[in-house]
């Protein structure tokens, strides 16, 4: 079985940061992309940054120049560095990667339960 486990998120004023860090656990062979979602209630889940495993980046026009994704390998964890947060930003964060469990299995996507980031003052 594999496990994401998002942690970080929480309540923070308007031009305030986080740092939001994704755990993987359970038998994973290799991952390739990691992403980090956001869900606003009523609305769908948007992308908002992937990295690859050669830690190619790409972000969503909203969040760059402020946000940062980043990863280790070594871990087996991403993070999403926010910064200069807006109200706009304020969201369900969903960390989500696209796992091998062994060297002949089919890749799998897998989704975190979801850390809570909230911008307000």
């Amino acid at each position: 079985q594999v496990q994401l486990v998002e942690s970080g998120g929480g309540l923070v004023e308007p031009g305030g940061s986080l740092r939001l860090s994704c755990a993987a656990s359970g038998s994973i062979f290799r991952i390739d992309r990691m992403d980090w979602y956001r869900q606003l209630p009523g609305k769908q889940r948007e992308l908002v940054a992937a990295i690859t495993s050669s830690r190619s980046t790409n972000y969503a026009d909203s969040v760059k120049g402020r946000f940062t994704i980043s990863r280790d390998n070594a871990k087996n964890m991403v993070y999403l560095r926010m910064n200069s947060l807006k109200p706009e930003d304020t969201a369900v964060y969903y960390c989500n990667a696209n796992i091998q469990f062994s060297r002949d299995s089919r890749w799998k996507q897998y989704w975190g339960q979801g850390t809570q980031v909230t911008v307000s003052s």
